[in-house]
């Protein structure tokens, strides 16, 4: 005689029960912080907004060819932009949306992760030529770095390390990369796993971990800054500056208003952050907060021309991308320490 009812239940039950206990406790984390809902405007955006295409997400700023990559959605393109007068000039299919970009270096590639498509698509500037690497599960960023592409597998819960169009290596990592940024060295990549609320840093050659800290309540996205690392901690509202060896939390910058995006001005020294709750996007020093402007309607993305100084914010609502100049920053409280 067959198995009951009751007992089928009482079985799959007990293998459920199993299942959480040996691997499942990733489960009971709190879900990915995501930026917030932004409300209608309430003042003019400042610079210049354009049209740009559906949903974009996602800027990489290129000071050789002076173009502006921006992700969209539905169609899935990458929309280069003449970054002086906001034209776009191309629009290249993609497999895949991106929700990140970034770029290998000056000159190119721009580096997509497609989500959906599990793939890594190296984009050449100015010319467009797409070159396409399978990854792990779900990629979410990538960055460069030791003439490697590390790219985060977010649903994987991995890091893809790519040598000349081919996976070298699969590291595993702490519940969903999410964000990924190399040192300004070139020397250390860190990995942001927005689920488990950590950041691990590895060393770019060896591979090796050099270290995993908590970081934030809420952390989405990751810049690099000399020997360290910022991360945004989105649900707290704050910038965190991350110290190397040891790995260690040196400053925590209270932004409020549901931070998200960030940019890297290198020759300033300057941090740029949208806050998804404010339409707003602030500068900052290592330090402090300096300046904050108006921008277009869910700005959860930014990116700086380090040459000029020029910033480009894009609304994920509207379709729209902003770019203004921000005047020249006098006195002691605009001076990095």
């Amino acid at each position: 005689m067959g198995p009951t009812s009751a007992a089928l239940a009482a079985l799959l039950f007990v293998l459920v029960a199993t299942a959480a206990a040996c691997g499942g406790s990733s489960d009971r984390l709190p879900p990915a912080a995501e930026p917030a809902r932004s409300p209608a405007l309430d003042r003019e955006p400042a610079g210049t907004v354009v049209a740009v295409g559906h949903k974009p997400e996602g800027l990489a700023y290129d000071p050789v060819t002076r173009l502006l990559a921006v992700g969209l959605t539905n169609p899935d393109r990458l929309a280069l932009v003449d970054s002086r007068s906001g034209r776009t000039v191309r629009r290249l299919r993609l497999p895949e949306s991106p929700r990140h970009l970034s770029l290998a270096g000056p000159g190119g590639p721009v580096l997509v992760p497609a989500e959906r498509a599990n793939a890594i698509v190296e984009v050449s500037l100015p010319g467009g030529r797409l070159r396409t690497t399978r990854v792990g599960n779900f990629p979410h960023d990538a960055a460069q770095a030791n003439g490697r592409l590390f790219v985060g597998d977010e649903l994987g819960s991995t890091l893809s390390v790519v040598e000349r169009g081919r996976v070298i290596k699969t590291l595993p990592t702490a519940r969903q990369p999410g964000g990924v940024a190399a040192s300004a060295d070139g020397r250390y990549v860190g990995v942001v796993t927005v689920r488990a609320r950590k950041l691990e840093v590895f060393d770019a050659h060896t591979l090796q971990s050099a270290g995993t800290v908590n970081v934030g309540i809420g952390p989405t996205h990751i810049a690099g800054g000399g020997g360290r690392f910022f991360v945004v901690d989105t649900r707290g509202g704050s910038l965190l500056e991350m110290r190397l060896n040891p790995l260690r939390k040196q400053r925590r910058t209270y932004l409020g208003g549901a931070p998200y995006g960030i940019a890297r001005d290198s020759q300033r020294r300057r941090y740029w952050v949208t806050l998804t709750e404010r339409n707003e996007v602030v500068e900052l020093t290592d330090r402090r907060a300096l300046r904050r402007y108006p921008t277009v309607r869910q700005p959860n993305s930014v990116a700086v021309d380090p040459d000029s100084g020029r910033v480009f914010v894009a609304s994920r609502k509207d379709g729209t991308l902003q770019f203004f100049d921000p005047p020249e920053c006098r006195g002691e409280e605009c001076k990095p320490k």
